[in-house]
């Protein structure tokens, strides 16, 4: 039995003192008055102050019950607590937080807060069966804010601690982004993920202005608000109306910030199409190139009743398609006009690959395990078959090019808890190694070498994280096996089509790998009720064009009689 590791007492002061550090390492120009007041304060703090306070940062609430306080490893912690007070790290409850009542009443419980209302001699008959929200807005509408706060100071004493700001922008700064946060210095120090290592001196700051931390930030802030408006069910006319003055307000912004604005205009634009507000979602969808939007603004045209701008927006994708998802709905849209006009009816591109493939009869027992009950029927035959859909493929790449993926001169390697480069998934991906990618694929015209450079790459590296590889043993085995088969020219011009697009041509992978000592073949087994996706399709095109073996395999029910 492997060792459970423990961290120290105070781990969490270790890993905000190096984040600080960080942060005045490479962005200390870009820092504000006040943000650099607060680096020069917190370093005079006693180290129960700072631990009480990390402690505080690290929690999803901004107000705590005092009483409710308990860290075992801070010594006296009420006076750590009163030096945080009168240092202006936290404050007591005060009329100054009116406008965050809700967060203060949602630190308490429904008993407790109905017993607040008791005894400020409100009648509560009927309120418990309430919910606990319905019951603090209750309470909030029937007691003056300054009221309420003063009787809870007196009687179950809270703090609101402060800072937040800075805390929150020195962990952006640190992280690149609002989803990663402390907990990741925790799993990699209990070794729950492994992380690659690099050179500290080799980092380069994600952002190199005040500008771009800022646009940033704004958007990232704006899809939070997005999220709570949706979970709270706002009325969709009112978040449009929400996202365009915030739009108009703040954009353009700076170009680092333009995918993460894309991605929240595509999400609020599928909103309000669900939601069926037809016009404002296609007003949404144009403000923005990323996929699927021209492909939902050409059906949300048709649905509106503007067949010539569908058709020529889908004349624009069919030209110049971003992905395999719009090449294909431009090539189909086109045929079912075509086919309108002749009163025909027009078939999806899958549809018709799928329709023109072969078929195998397996025991309708596989209907849960199909792509297992297709790999049984070529066992039996006396061959090899593997489910192995995109990790073969995607784990080749990842092996392959792993110091290429990870190279810090990359200016895509910015703290040492990147689970990849921050431009694995941009077009810059491709641009910047170009020459060291193709270089690399020169090696697999020596299978022995390429062998005996994805053993120790495997070697040195199992278990760390990579957004390419999914890690298990036979991995390397089922990888050699598929550099073995597939002819070096072909592989090259599979991986290089791999690199050009590390988002879109990771996926849709054919679903089997199936081998004997002659020959192979990569197939997609479609039980009769599934279909071919656009990309799976793109990679059956770009196999046969190529010349790898694939095919489609159309899975026909057997029964016992």
């Amino acid at each position: 039995m492997s060792e459970r590791l423990e961290l120290p007492p105070k781990y969490y002061l270790d890993y905000f003192t190096y984040l600080l550090a960080f942060v005045r390492r490479f962005y200390l120009d870009l820092l504000t008055d006040d943000e650099k007041e607060f680096l020069q304060d917190f370093d005079q703090l006693s180290e129960n102050a700072q631990c009480l306070f990390i402690r505080f940062t690290n929690r999803r609430v901004a107000f705590f019950r005092v009483r409710k306080i308990k860290y075992p490893e801070i010594d006296n912690w009420a006076e750590a607590l009163l030096e945080l007070e009168n240092k202006g790290f936290v404050a007591r409850l005060s009329d100054y937080h009116q406008n965050r009542a809700g967060e203060i009443l949602d630190i308490f419980s429904k008993p407790e807060v109905l017993g607040f209302a008791k005894q400020l001699a409100l009648d509560t008959k009927g309120k418990a069966s309430l919910k606990k929200d319905e019951v603090s807005d209750w309470l909030l509408e029937s007691v003056p804010f300054p009221d309420l706060a003063s009787y809870i100071d007196q009687s179950e004493p809270v703090v609101k601690v402060n800072y937040e700001a800075q805390t929150m922008l020195f962990k952006f700064l640190f992280f690149g982004n609002r989803h990663a946060d402390m907990s990741e210095f925790v799993v990699r120090d209990l070794g729950h993920i492994r992380f690659e290592r690099f050179d500290e001196d080799r980092f380069v700051p994600h952002f190199t202005s005040r500008e771009e931390v800022e646009d940033r930030l704004k958007v990232s802030l704006a899809a939070e608000d997005f999220h709570l408006m949706k979970t709270a069910e706002t009325d969709p006319l009112a978040i449009n109306t929400w996202f365009l003055d915030w739009y108009e307000n703040h954009v353009p912004l700076a170009e680092i910030a333009q995918p993460s604005l894309d991605r929240l205009m595509l999400k609020i634009a599928g909103f309000m199409e669900r939601q069926k507000k037809l016009e404002e979602a296609l007003v949404l969808f144009r403000m923005t190139t990323a996929p699927p939007s021209r492909e939902r603004q050409v059906r949300l045209l048709m649905k509106l009743k503007d067949p010539e701008a569908a058709t020529a927006l889908a004349e624009e994708m069919l030209i110049n398609p971003f992905n395999a998802d719009e090449q294909f709905f431009a090539i189909d849209f086109q045929n079912q006009q075509a086919a309108q006009g002749q009163k025909k009816r027009a078939r999806k591109s899958t549809t018709e690959w799928l329709l023109k493939s072969e078929s195998v009869t397996i025991d309708v027992s596989w209907r849960y395990r199909v792509e297992e009950g297709v790999a049984e029927y070529f066992r039996a035959q006396g061959k090899q078959a593997v489910h192995t859909e995109n990790f073969l493929f995607d784990g080749l790449f990842g092996l392959l090019f792993w110091d290429i993926i990870f190279d810090a001169g990359s200016s895509a390697i910015h703290h040492p808890l990147q689970r990849s480069p921050s431009d694995i998934y941009k077009p810059t991906f491709f641009e910047k190694r170009r020459p060291a990618l193709l270089d690399r694929l020169d090696l697999l015209e020596n299978k022995a070498d390429t062998f005996h450079f994805l053993e120790a790459v495997f070697e040195e590296k199992y278990g760390i994280s990579n957004p390419l590889v999914v890690w298990f043993p036979e991995l390397l085995t089922l990888v050699k096996i598929a550099v073995e088969k597939i002819p070096a020219e072909l592989l090259k011009k599979l991986l290089i089509e791999m690199a050009t697009n590390v988002r879109e041509h990771t996926r849709g992978f054919p679903d089997l790998f199936v081998w004997d000592e002659t020959s192979y073949d990569f197939i997609e087994v479609k039980s009769p009720t599934d279909h071919l996706s656009p990309q799976q399709l793109y990679w059956l095109r770009f196999f046969e064009t190529t010349g790898i073996r694939s095919k489609v395999l159309r899975v026909v029910w057997g029964y016992d009689q």
